[in-house]
């Protein structure tokens, strides 16, 4: 069975440069699956060059409409959806997202078959694919850059402006950091990303109860997890997973580590119903040392208070003046510098496409043509013969618009 695929052009402003598939990973792709049919969109703004598609012997074309199925990144506009088609991109519609419920409304109304990336997970729910680690190795770097600019130690250059994760770590390993604490939360892809860079600049990595209680002459850093900076309020300890399915029957412990932190990057995963790592009245506690917070998890007003909005590229840092609870410049001396860029992977999109075809061409493309004996494509269809899926038939009142949101 020939399926014809298409690598669409990204039309979203601001512009995104990433793609799923670099030319190399396509190349792979084609030759694993001689049945597969790949052709590419012409994009102007793509960080790979039509003609490095072409060279591996790709159709680069305005015209995609004969293909089956259309593989992008951002949202697509409505104005481009074609009727009838399959696509796979980040829908940003499965939490009910208000700004895309027109978005989702469309695909039914033309019948398209959605899968979103958000939704390719294994049987257990765990993520297939995704950009985690790339958020994590450059929000890493962007929080010692928000570090030198605040306190006039460096000046990094901006990650966007780099080539790679190599020439990020370059840059880290020409300054000289002081002997601050630099804490790490999450178990996930983002922190996995994180590490990479910390490690990249041999920093000591110590465990809790040294972090907590020994002074260092160096600086050094710390990973936690959950049932670190989590207690239950009745004082068992059992495991991550009694944490996953009762958030409710446990309290943050998160100020032990705030008292002893210089620099925090936030790349956990946070559920709802769990405890907020720190609130606005901890921030105002003088027991809380933290002086920059990279977000990269960024969830706007929530679990790390310090995140008033989301930062951009263009402007990436902000200041939060913990007695106000406001917005403040970064640099005033009462202010908590803070980076939340929400689309970090951006940064770094050359190395982030690659590392996403890698796991597509691993996980989703097989599906196709295995009569889907995993499941992947199962789980992850959104939308099929203009009807929702069971799996996302939640999302009916939020499509219908009858659902306050």
């Amino acid at each position: 069975m020939s399926i014809k695929f298409a690598i669409i052009k990204e039309r979203k402003n601001p512009p995104d440069r990433r793609v799923v598939f670099s030319p190399t990973e396509l190349a792979n792709a084609a030759q694993r699956f001689p049945e597969a049919q790949f052709k590419v969109e012409s994009s102007d703004i793509r960080v790979f060059k039509d003609e490095e598609y072409l060279e591996k012997g790709f159709e680069v074309t305005d015209t995609i409409s004969d293909c089956d199925v259309m593989i992008g990144v951002k949202e697509v506009p409505i104005e481009a959806l074609i009727d009838n088609k399959a696509y796979f991109f980040f829908s940003h519609t499965i939490k009910k997202q208000p700004y895309n419920r027109k978005l989702l409304k469309a695909i039914l109304d033309k019948n398209i078959t959605l899968y979103d990336h958000e939704t390719i997970v294994k049987a257990n729910g765990i993520r297939l694919i995704g950009f985690g680690r790339y958020a994590g190795i450059v929000g890493a770097y962007n929080g010692f850059r928000a570090w030198g600019l605040k306190y006039n130690n460096w000046n990094l250059p901006k990650a966007n402006t780099l080539e790679d994760q190599n020439a990020l770590i370059d840059q880290l390993n020409k300054i000289k950091l002081p002997t601050i604490k630099i804490l790490l939360t999450g178990s996930g892809k983002v922190a996995g990303g994180a590490q990479e860079m910390l490690e990249a600049m041999h920093v000591k990595q110590v465990d809790v109860e040294n972090y907590l209680n020994e002074t260092f002459s160096e600086p050094v850093y710390c990973k936690i997890d959950v049932l670190d900076y989590n207690m239950r309020k009745d004082g068992r300890v059992l495991d991550n997973q009694d944490f996953f399915d009762h958030p409710e029957a446990y309290v943050s412990n998160f100020m032990r580590f705030a008292k002893v932190t210089d620099y925090f990057i936030a790349g956990h995963f946070y559920g709802n119903g769990a405890p907020y790592l720190y609130t606005r009245d901890d921030v105002k506690s003088s027991d809380f040392n933290i002086k920059v917070v990279a977000d990269v998890s960024c969830d706007v007003d929530g679990p790390v208070a310090t995140t008033l909005r989301a930062s951009t590229i263009a402007d990436p840092v902000y200041g939060y003046d913990p007695q106000s609870e406001s917005e403040i410049d970064f640099k005033d001396d009462k202010a908590i510098a803070v980076m939340a860029v929400d689309n970090l992977p951006c940064e770094l999109p050359k190395d982030a496409s690659e590392g996403f075809g890698e796991l597509f061409l691993e996980h989703v493309i097989p599906a196709f043509f295995n009569n889907d004996a995993d499941g992947v494509l199962q789980r992850a269809k959104i939308s099929e013969n203009g009807k929702l899926t069971p799996r996302f038939a939640y999302l009916q009142d939020y499509v219908d618009g009858l659902e306050e949101i």
